[in-house]
């Protein structure tokens, strides 16, 4: 029983940063508690119609490690100044995106590309905008917490694991989710757990994904009317954002091998891809193939409402009278909704004109196409209507560290 009451705790007792009392008995009952919470008790909680992601043999899903994960997540002492955390660049109000068109680390370094948002990270088989080799979230981990170009969480040693270890909360943590307490805390079981809890970062109950099951009080005649705009063939959106997570790059259960591609979407031209370093070249940074410059992934569209800026430098971005964040916007009452319909447009736009002209372009799918302003507004309010409000306002993704 007092095994029993301490599982409830760790589970559900860590979200109001509240920790078991400790007395002569504890070692035992953590040890129990681990052997509990390592034999795969995680339920997936799915949206209709949504299959069952893939999960690393070597790292299964269990509520210790979520728990671990999502403390772990909102960490400072993942930062080799203790400044930031993984949350520093991905906040849950944003899905999980950061507002900004590229975020800097703890030494003010630019990186060359903007935050993506985790909704549904754990449906995704490529994990960086342009790097093949990130096909997991245990290996792509690595970078930000230990790159070096650029610097993004900047541990450079041990340390962290100290002082991991010398917390006795992260003492329970760690032991709950992985056993041993000389062991448990380690590099490669910081990184297990933060994957764990990314993967549980499920989005699907938007108003469009609402509609669809019956309840169509939040979504508008003018938004179905987009939908199947955003689904025919004069703007084909959906041959590159398609499928139940709205993008063409997936793996699952139902899957027998896994979806990705990258595209050239005419965001700039050659010239300016030329100009730039081979860090910002996109795919040819990897391949060094010149037919690969300025091809990138197509990125989930779900929550796309409150993932500006746009592409994968940021680079669309709405109007300054349009955007709550600046002096003149403010002043004009905007709003997160004015913003991202001033962006979207701009995305539309882009689009609808065929690109800015780059070799790479694929000419099949990038190719000027016409849209009436009313078709405009229509495609906007469906891309809006894939915001899920109960993923970005769940507890169980929020900061615990309540009193930080």
């Amino acid at each position: 029983m007092k095994s029993f009451l301490l599982l409830l705790t760790l589970i559900f007792g860590f979200s109001c940063n509240i920790l078991p009392s400790k007395d002569k008995n504890n070692d035992m009952d953590l040890l129990l508690l681990a052997g509990i919470l390592n034999t795969s008790d995680w339920v997936w909680v799915l949206p209709p119609g949504f299959p069952t992601p893939r999960v690393p043999a070597e790292n299964p899903m269990t509520k210790a490690k979520v728990a671990l994960g999502r403390h772990l997540f909102y960490e400072k002492k993942l930062s080799g100044d203790e400044t930031m955390s993984c949350s520093s660049c991905h906040f849950q109000s944003l899905a999980f995106s950061d507002g900004k068109d590229l975020p800097k680390g703890i030494t003010n370094e630019t990186h060359p590309r903007n935050s993506q948002h985790l909704t549904n990270v754990a449906y995704n088989t490529k994990l960086t905008w342009a790097n093949t080799q990130m096909t997991s979230l245990e290996v792509q981990s690595r970078v930000p917490l230990f790159g070096e170009t650029p610097i993004e969480l900047g541990l450079t040693n041990n340390d962290y694991l100290t002082k991991l270890k010398n917390d006795s909360a992260y003492q329970r943590l760690f032991v709950a989710a992985f056993g041993n307490a000389d062991t448990a805390v380690n590099e490669q079981n910081v990184r297990f757990a933060l994957s764990s809890f990314q993967r549980s970062m499920i989005s699907g109950w938007s108003p469009f994904d609402k509609a669809k099951e019956g309840d169509r009080s939040g979504y508008s005649a003018s938004a179905s009317r987009g939908s199947n705009f955003f689904n025919g063939e004069t703007a084909e959106c959906f041959h590159c954002h398609g499928g139940f997570n709205f993008t063409d790059t997936n793996l699952h259960t139902g899957q027998s091998q896994s979806e990705f591609a990258y595209h050239n979407n005419g965001t700039h031209t050659k010239a300016y891809f030329d100009a730039l370093p081979i860090a910002k070249q996109g795919l040819k940074e990897i391949t060094l193939q010149e037919s690969d410059q300025g091809k990138f992934k197509a990125p989930s569209l779900r929550n796309v409402g409150l993932t500006f800026p746009y592409m994968h430098d940021g680079s669309i971005m709405c109007d300054n009278s349009a955007n709550p964040n600046h002096v003149t916007g403010l002043a004009n009452g905007a709003t997160r909704e004015t913003c991202a319909r001033n962006a979207l447009a701009k995305v539309i736009t882009q689009y609808a004109n065929g690109g800015n002209g780059h070799p790479n372009v694929d000419t099949g799918l990038i190719r000027p196409f016409t849209i009436q302003p009313s078709e405009k507004e229509d495609l906007i309010n469906f891309l809006l209507s894939l915001t899920d409000q109960q993923f970005i306002n769940d507890p169980q993704f929020s900061n615990p560290f309540t009193n930080r």
